[in-house]
């Protein structure tokens, strides 16, 4: 099992200790990412207080989240669609090749017994 350990990051000006078993430079990336929301809702309402600009970040990152999983599952939905119509004509294929068998199996072959 990986071992935790404590990552220092810096976000909106704070440092914050972030104990882990995650990679340090994954969490770095997190806490940049999140720095950089932070920044952004900073100068959306540079009046507000540190609370008011977490909950704004938070908000913009919660709508990226809910955004990405509704695309995945719009894709998810299209792949299951083709997949199934993929299936469907290699089912019709292959019964075409077993008929086509068949008939070539009935068929005089021209020889003499």
């Amino acid at each position: 099992m990986d071992e935790t350990r404590v990552v220092s990051v810096e976000i909106n000006g704070q440092r914050y200790p972030i104990r882990s078993h995650l990679d340090a430079a994954y969490i770095a990336e997190l806490a940049a990412y999140v720095d950089e929301k932070m920044r952004l809702a900073t100068r959306e309402c540079p009046a507000g207080d540190t609370l008011k600009i977490a909950v704004l970040a938070a908000l913009n990152i919660a709508d990226e989240v809910f955004r990405a999983r509704g695309d995945a599952k719009s894709h998810q939905t299209d792949l299951t669609r083709r997949t199934a119509e993929l299936e469907r004509m290699l089912d019709l294929a292959l019964a075409g090749d077993a008929a086509a068998a068949d008939m070539a199996a009935l068929a005089p072959t021209g020889r003499s017994f």
